[in-house]
């Protein structure tokens, strides 16, 4: 018997290898979806970028790197997204045994005790002088269906797709975090360097009230002049709580994302000498699908589509399944293990095509081609947005440059200006209006400019980030 099931066996393989065929066509991922070049970056062939770089080598101060590996071991989103690339692998694994044979153990006892006026009842009595009947079984039954149309390929396929996508998502969700690290750590430096600008204006404003006052003691000015002066003060002076109250709720959001609870963070360096980078290599926009998590992983949905359209497909053709038993059988417990007596076994094969549900299946087909354009236009919407990235990211690493540079003149003009204005508003020939103006507007101006700072720091970030770095 067990000679009798290997050899069923045996030849379903033999024929589902010989006549086992694809029965959808894979759609590849567009090729016209990216364009030559991006928009505000020099035409070059060059596919080497930025986005190659590892986040250790691209950030160099030292404080950064280290909040940034303490987020990238400790966030709490990236540890979930690592169980689900756990659970997804655990998918992958039992992916690959769906065409082995399903095997299960049985043992049955049954006891049947029928009427003595029925049939049965009176055949029982009079052949074996029994009144029940008794069954005792125990073996293993063999389930197996045949991989003809390729569907259990399909199924295979389409797990590792979401395996890998599992990895995608994690370093697309690295790449956020590492960008939001350093992100707030500018933040950080910039209100370090707004609040001191804040304090320093407070003194500054401070000598220039002196100046008034003694104006006023002199009767040359109002005390219009010591009020406004004072209201200025006040002004700048204000700013200080609420610099340090941004200063604490950055650092809390830093500690967030590290995955630690609120507390101070270290800064070992000042916003002006930190270096904005010249990143000049940026690649071409095609070789954004190995560097950008996320138009991989829209290119690896567009696999699983493919996968599900052959499953679909599959479940509408003629399904091959062979189902076995064997074992040992007996109607009395005492003669249950007599072997070869009660050695028994079973063995059936069978083709079944599905007729009163084949609506349903073409329906669930018709969804998964559905799903498979869907697949396609994401998988295009995310290269647009990629490449919008980049390119929002370049316009604003150019035009920011200029930025600087015009404000950085015009703080050292109204540097200049004051100086100028407190001279000739002790010698009579400037109105205090002139002053407090001139120290209004170097105020605003300095606040600016540590904001611009910030800005171009954030932008090469950005520029890093949409290029695909920050998960390697």
């Amino acid at each position: 018997m067990k000679n009798y099931i290997t050899k069923i066996v045996m030849v379903a393989i033999l024929i589902s290898t010989l006549i086992s065929c694809k029965v959808s066509k894979d759609i590849e991922t567009p090729k016209d979806a990216f364009p030559e070049n991006f928009r505000n970056a020099s035409v070059s062939k060059d596919t080497t970028s930025i986005g190659d770089l590892e986040w250790k080598n691209f950030f160099t101060e030292k404080d950064i790197v280290q909040l940034i590996d303490s987020a990238v071991v400790r966030n709490n989103d990236l540890q979930i997204a690592a169980k689900n690339i756990e659970i997804a692998q655990y998918r992958f694994t039992q992916s690959k045994w769906n065409n082995v044979p399903q095997a299960n153990l049985f043992v049955t006892a049954n006891i049947n005790n029928p009427s003595e006026n029925s049939f049965t009842g009176m055949n029982l009595n009079q052949a074996l002088g029994k009144k029940h009947i008794e069954d005792f079984s125990t073996g293993v039954s063999l389930s197996w269906e045949a991989d003809i149309w390729g569907k259990i390929k399909s199924q295979k396929k389409g797990a590792f797709a979401e395996y890998l996508q599992s990895e995608e998502v994690k370093k697309a969700l690295q790449t956020t975090i590492v960008a939001n690290v350093s992100t707030g750590y500018y933040n950080l430096l910039m209100l370090d360097a707004q609040l001191e600008i804040a304090k320093k204006n407070v003194q500054l404003i401070d000598s220039t009230s002196t100046i008034i006052k003694l104006k006023f003691d002199a009767g040359q000015v109002t005390s219009l002049a010591i009020q406004q002066s004072e209201a200025q003060k006040l002004n700048a002076a204000q700013l200080v709580p609420l610099l340090e109250q941004n200063i604490a709720i950055q650092e809390n959001a830093l500690s967030v994302l590290t995955g630690s609870f609120p507390n101070s963070k270290k800064r070992s360096i000042v916003l002006n000498n930190i270096e904005v980078k010249n990143n000049a290599a940026i690649g071409i926009p095609s070789s954004l699908i190995s560097r950008r998590p996320d138009v991989k992983s829209a290119e690896l949905e567009l696999k699983i589509a493919n996968a599900n359209v052959g499953i679909t497909k599959a479940d509408l053709y003629p399904a091959l399944k062979i189902t076995a038993q064997g074992g040992l059988n007996s109607f009395e417990s005492s003669s249950w293990f007599n072997i070869p007596a009660s050695l028994f076994g079973t063995a059936l094969g069978g083709i079944t095509q599905p007729l009163l549900n084949n609506k349903k299946l073409k329906t669930q087909h018709n969804i998964a081609l559905a799903e498979r354009e869907k697949a396609v236009l994401n998988f295009r919407q995310s290269v647009l947005i990629a490449v919008s990235e980049v390119s929002d990211a370049l316009v604003k690493v150019e035009k920011l440059n200029q930025q600087q540079s015009f404000l950085q003149e015009r703080v050292k003009t109204l540097q200049k200006a004051i100086t100028n204005s407190k001279m000739l508003f002790k010698n009579g020939m400037a109105e205090y209006l002139e002053v407090l103006s001139a120290q209004a507007n170097l105020l605003q101006s300095e606040l600016e400019l540590a904001d611009i700072k910030r800005e171009q720091l954030t932008a090469n970030t950005e520029l890093y980030r949409a290029l695909g770095g920050g998960w390697r």
